[in-house]
């Protein structure tokens, strides 16, 4: 009965394509085409950070950008699907910003694969938090949409109650590090027991300058969480 059911939702609402609207194999996927135009990041990448280096490089198993290797990152592991470039954005900013959730399989999907060379045990997935001036100002928080399935695949617990955010004016334009000044302080932890001991994986839509991750980790660590990684559908890439 469920494999009839599921024949007849496909029947009248075939998979297709989220970007261009072709047919494809299973809702949320891309098509061949869609899909060979992101700049998906693979091996060789920062073992730690995610940033990713030149494909003709060979850097060995564990390679580290500058940055990790000057211990630069306080995070376990950051990593990111792709980078933001003008096809990523086509994607992100219209899910994050107007409502377009059809993307949201695809985005969850994608991190998902870039969090599988870390082989993660992780306790509790923590969506990046809205103040709630800006949540209720759009509607819908994205980083708990794209928490929710990433949750159920490691199969930990989503906690969206147990950080708060304090409004602070939009963080685009700024620098690396005004955005660091603009972002220190805003987050609050209400409940440390649900942090103490955890392994927790953050979850946003884009990593810019790596300030709000590297705040959440700060607060988390003070509240006792014992690992913190990060995961991002894209990353702004900066040369270093």
């Amino acid at each position: 009965m469920v494999n009839f059911f599921k024949r007849l939702i496909e029947f009248l609402y075939p998979p297709l394509c989220p970007v261009c609207g072709e047919f494809v194999g299973m809702h949320g996927n891309l098509c061949a085409k869609c899909w060979s135009e992101f700049n998906w990041i693979s091996n060789p990448k920062c073992y730690k950070c995610g940033y990713p280096f030149p494909a003709d490089l060979d850097l060995g198993l564990k390679p580290l950008c500058p940055h990790c290797a000057a211990g630069e990152c306080d995070l376990d592991f950051i990593r990111s699907a792709c980078v933001y470039d003008d096809v990523s954005k086509n994607i992100m900013l219209p899910f994050k910003h107007a409502s377009c959730l059809k993307y949201q399989t695809l985005m969850s999907n994608a991190m998902i694969n870039s969090l599988r060379d870390l082989n993660l045990d992780i306790d509790v997935v923590l969506p990046v938090p809205l103040a709630y001036k800006r949540l209720f100002k759009r509607g819908y928080n994205q980083a708990t949409l794209l928490a929710r399935p990433i949750a159920k695949y490691f199969n930990a617990v989503l906690d969206v109650d147990s950080i708060s955010r304090k409004y602070r004016h939009d963080m685009g334009h700024k620098s690396a590090k005004q955005r660091r000044e603009n972002v220190h302080g805003v987050f609050d932890v209400l409940n440390t027991k649900n942090i103490s001991g955890k392994k927790i994986l953050l979850v946003d839509d884009v990593m810019t300058s790596g300030a709000t991750f590297y705040e959440l980790n700060r607060v988390l660590r003070r509240a006792g969480a014992s690992a913190v990684y990060a995961v991002s559908f894209c990353r702004v890439v900066h040369a270093i």
